[in-house]
C-alpha cells in the first residue's frame, strides 16, 4: 500500500544518544515526492531544484521531500545504482489512481497528486494548517525505530506507515547513456523503504522496524509516512537529518 511520508528529524547522532524520540505537531505536513533516473537527460534540472529546497528555512517542518530513482530507464544505456523496480512501481500505482497509465520522469507528486507547477515554484506548497494528528517516531538504535500515531479524527486506523532511509550529496559520474560525461548530484534519495501495517487501539496506532545497519552510501536522513490505503493523500509528515548535514 501507498503511504504518506513522514520523514523523521533526527539532529541527534548516535554516539549522542541510544533512544531518541521524534514528534510531529498535529498539523498536516506536505510530502514531496520526485520520481527521476540518471539515465534521464530532462531530469538534472528537476534534482538541481529539489536540492535547492536543502537551504529553506521550512525543510522538514514545513515540508519533507523523498526522492525516488525509477529502473525503467536502466535498459538504455546508464544503469542507474539508485534504481528500483519497486519505486517504478509506486510511481504507476499513483499513475493509475489519477487514471492513466503513463509514467514519466522527472515527475512529482505532492501530497499524492500529480504537481507539474514545480519548476515555477521557489518552495512547496503548505499544508493548509488541517489537524491530522501527531506521529511519533522513537530510534532505539540506528537499527530499531517504534512509531506510533494519533490521529486527529477517530475512526478506521491508517493502514500502514513507511520508513524511509535518505542519502544527501551524493555525486555521480555517469558514463553512458542520456548524461553521458555529466556528474550528477543528489539530494534525499531513497536508499531503503519499508512499510508495516500499524495496530492498535484507543487512537494511538503503533508500529516497529528493523532497519538495515547499512546502505550503500551513507544514510544521512530518516523519512517514515503514514496513510490510510494504497495511493492516498499521506496523513502526515516529518523529517530530518540523521546528522549535522
Amino acid at each position: 500500500m501507498k503511504a504518506a511520508i513522514l520523514v523523521v528529524a533526527l539532529t541527534v547522532s548516535a554516539a549522542q544518544a541510544e533512544s531518541v524520540t521524534f514528534r510531529s505537531g498535529v498539523e498536516h505536513t506536505p510530502l514531496l515526492e520526485l520520481y527521476t533516473s540518471e539515465g534521464c537527460s530532462s531530469c538534472p534540472p528537476a534534482e538541481a531544484w529539489v536540492g535547492r529546497l536543502r537551504q529553506r528555512g521550512d525543510l522538514w517542518k514545513g515540508f519533507v521531500p523523498v526522492v525516488f530513482h525509477v529502473d525503467y530507464w536502466n535498459g538504455l544505456g546508464w544503469p542507474d545504482r539508485f534504481a528500483s523496480r519497486e519505486y517504478s512501481q509506486r510511481q504507476r500505482g499513483y499513475a493509475a489512481a489519477w487514471g492513466t497509465s503513463t509514467v514519466y520522469t522527472p515527475g512529482f507528486v505532492l501530497d499524492g497528486a500529480e504537481w507539474r507547477a514545480w519548476s515555477r515554484a521557489s518552495g512547496v506548497p503548505g499544508g493548509g494548517g488541517r489537524a491530522v494528528g501527531v506521529l511519533e517516531v522513537t530510534l532505539r538504535d540506528r537499527t530499531t525505530a517504534e512509531v506510533s500515531y494519533s490521529p486527529a479524527e477517530k475512526g478506521a486506523p491508517p493502514a500502514e506507515v513507511e520508513i524511509a532511509l535518505l542519502g544527501t550529496s551524493i555525486e555521480t559520474k555517469v558514463g553512458a547513456g542520456e548524461n553521458r560525461g555529466k556528474t550528477l548530484r543528489h539530494e534525499f534519495v531513497v536508499l531503503h523503504r519499508q512499510g508495516e501495517a500499524l495496530a492498535g487501539a484507543g487512537g494511538k496506532w503503533r508500529a516497529t522496524f528493523k532497519l538495515p545497519a547499512t546502505t550503500q552510501v551513507p544514510a544521512t536522513a530518516l523519512a517514515a509516512w503514514v496513510t490510510r490505503g494504497a495511493a492516498q493523500p499521506p496523513l502526515q509528515a516529518v523529517g530530518g537529518w540523521l546528522a549535522a548535514p
